[in-house]
Parts: C-alpha cells; sequence; structure tokens
C-alpha cells in the first residue's frame, strides 16, 4: 500500500540561513584554516621534518587522526537500513549508478586534462577528488532542496560501499590504464592500485565499519530519535574539526609552494566549477526525462554532483605524500565546492516549476 506524503514546502527565509552556524561559513572556516596553516609554516619551518617523525604506512599520525576523527561522523549519518524502497526504483538506482560512476569521472577526467595538462599532479589530484563520490554534504543539501531523505540515504550507503570496493580499480583505469591507451602521460611511479586501495581501506573502511556499529548499536539501545535528535548533532561538528585541523597542517607543509603559484589554484578552481555546475544541470535534466519526480531526480542530482572531499584528502596523503599537489587539489575541492552546491540548492527549488505538481510528492510504502 502506498501513501503520498507531500514534499515539504520550503520558507522564505535564504537557503544559507537553514544551514547550521558551522556549514553556513564552511568557506570561510577553510580560508581561515589555510592562513593558519601558512602562518604556521613560516613560523615553525620544521614542522614537516616533525610530522615525519611519526609517520605509519607513509602518513604522518597527527594527520591520520585528522582524517578519520573527519570521516566518522560522517558515516555514523548514514542511515543503512533504509533500502528497500529505494532500492525497488531500478530507475533511479540505474541512472545514478551511471552518472556517479561511469559519466561524472569521465568527465572530470576530461576537465582535468583540458584545464590542467601541464601539472599532472594537481591534474591527478582532481581525478581523485572525483572518484570519491559524495557521502556528507549532499544530506543538507537535499534537505534544503527537498529532495527524496530516503532516497539519498540509500544512495549514499552504496556510494560508500562501492568506494570501497572499486575506488582503487577506477583510479588505476582513469590514472594509468586510460591515459596509456590515449597516448597521454601516466601518473608517476609512486602510484600503485595497492596503495590507494589501502588509503581507501583505512580511512574510508574503519570509519564506515564505526559508522555503522555506532548506529546500529545507538538505534537499539536507545532509539532512532535519541540517535538522530541527540547523538548525531554532538559528533556532527568533529568532522569539521577533523578537516580544519588537516587543513592546517597541509597548508603549513605547503606554504611555501602556495604563495608562490597562486594561478595554479585558480587553474584548479576552474574545471572543478564547471564540473559542478553540468553535472548537475545534467542530473537535474535525466531526472526529469525519466519522469522520477522532483525529490528524487533533487537527490540524483546532489548524489552525482558533490564529491566526498574527506576521503579524496585522505587518499592523496596516503598515496602521494602530504605535501604533494594531489593534496592540494583535494584540500581546494571544498573550498569551491560548498558555496556552489549551496547556490544550486536555489537552482533546484526554481526549477520546481518545470515538474508537473503530481511530482512534487515524495511516495512512501
Amino acid at each position: 500500500m502506498k501513501s503520498v506524503t507531500a514534499t515539504p514546502v520550503p520558507d522564505t527565509a535564504p537557503v544559507a540561513q537553514k544551514l547550521s552556524f558551522l556549514d553556513r561559513y564552511l568557506a570561510l572556516w577553510i580560508l581561515l584554516a589555510m592562513a593558519a596553516g601558512l602562518g604556521m609554516g613560516r613560523i615553525f619551518p620544521q614542522l614537516g621534518e616533525l610530522l615525519d617523525r611519526f609517520t605509519v604506512a607513509r602518513i604522518s599520525v597527527p594527520i591520520a587522526i585528522g582524517l578519520l576523527v573527519m570521516m566518522y561522523p560522517v558515516l555514523a549519518k548514514v542511515r543503512y537500513n533504509e533500502t528497500g524502497r529505494v532500492l525497488a526504483d531500478r530507475k533511479l538506482m540505474i541512472t545514478s549508478l551511471v552518472i556517479n560512476w561511469i559519466l561524472a569521472p569521465a568527465f572530470m577526467f576530461v576537465l582535468a586534462w583540458i584545464f590542467l595538462a601541464d601539472l599532472p599532479e594537481y591534474r591527478t589530484g582532481l581525478i581523485i577528488v572525483d572518484l570519491a563520490r559524495c557521502i556528507a554534504m549532499v544530506f543538507i543539501l537535499n534537505d534544503l532542496a527537498c529532495g527524496d531523505r530516503e532516497a539519498a540515504a540509500v544512495l549514499v550507503a552504496i556510494n560508500s560501499v562501492f568506494q570501497v570496493l572499486a575506488f582503487g580499480a577506477l583510479g588505476w583505469f582513469y590514472l594509468q590504464l586510460l591515459p596509456s591507451w590515449l597516448g597521454l602521460e601516466t601518473t608517476s611511479a609512486e602510484f600503485s592500485i595497492a596503495a590507494i586501495t589501502v588509503s581507501v581501506l583505512v580511512f574510508l573502511g574503519i570509519p564506515l565499519v564505526a559508522g555503522f556499529l555506532t548506529r546500529t548499536l545507538g538505534k537499539k539501545a536507545k532509539g532512532r530519535e535519541w540517535y538522530e535528535g541527540k547523538f548525531l548533532p554532538k559528533i556532527g561538528p568533529w568532522a569539521l574539526y577533523g578537516l580544519l585541523f588537516t587543513i592546517v597542517l597541509l597548508f603549513a607543509l605547503q606554504g611555501d609552494r602556495i604563495i608562490s603559484n597562486p594561478w595554479d589554484v585558480l587553474r584548479m578552481a576552474l574545471p572543478l566549477l564547471t564540473y559542478f555546475v553540468v553535472v548537475f544541470g545534467a542530473g537535474m535534466l535525466i531526472g526529469r526525462a525519466l519522469n522520477l519526480g522532483y525529490p528524487r531526480t533533487t537527490t540524483l542530482a546532489f548524489t552525482a554532483a558533490g564529491n566526498n572531499f574527506e576521503l579524496a584528502i585522505a587518499v592523496a596523503i596516503a598515496t602521494f605524500g602530504a605535501t604533494s599537489g594531489q593534496a592540494l587539489a583535494g584540500v581546494v575541492g571544498p573550498l569551491i565546492e560548498v558555496p556552489i552546491l549551496v547556490a544550486l540548492v536555489y537552482v533546484a527549488l526554481w526549477s520546481r516549476k518545470f515538474f508537473p505538481s503530481t511530482q512534487l510528492a515524495t511516495t512512501s510504502v
């Protein structure tokens, strides 16, 4: 038996005001963390040598802790058990998988080579950013745009598991095999499918298992209302704390490189801007053409356009090092992504007039 629940009509308050204080000014916090890192690098030029003394599997322990801290709260939010109704929508599932794991990575591969053909480290970093599919901010953005919450939860869960299973293979394909086929320069020899797979297993696998167990045991012990209403708000900010801590250390290590090459940062921003706008627009158009309805079309578009920059940063650091261009590209990702995707919430809400009134509702079992 099916019931139809009307999609919430947003109030007149600006979208940005509906975000939490921390989320609303995320781009500002990132900029401040960058500035703090640059200043720290100037004051403590020996910081790199100090961090190198405490390393495990080529990555500094303090940075590794920051990466794990920022990943865990994100994965504790995923509703792993809400799969039945959404999985039954084969049209949505197939479309999402095709966009997320075939079309979007191929598009970023093209953009990276167009804009950064002479900068292999940054080019590789952007490709890694795109292979890390969105699992965090999409929940907030999807709610603000009145998308389908259950569909978002299932697509995020699928993306999380798929990344553990396929990230290494896709990295090898787009960074080595495909460029070789096309006669292009391949990523340096220090890259290996084993290294990138281990990075994903550690920095996504560990917090994924921890997040799943936390949700399962927490709901069983005190119920979903307590878990989502009290527990998640308490641990949620730690994702941002971990991200900012990592950014401070990265920019402390890369300060001289960044200051001497500001144009390189701008060149990375251009393909990212193009990617977010085009992929989001394509997701909305495809969903409308397939008659998915506004809520699921919006969810499809945001899960396709967003990226899991936390994982991208972790993989880049673990595989190429904290002072690499790949790691810097991972940091530039959220600086561009957050304000652009918030702006696209307004675009999504505006686009509702192009959907039949019967498609502005969420059907549930």
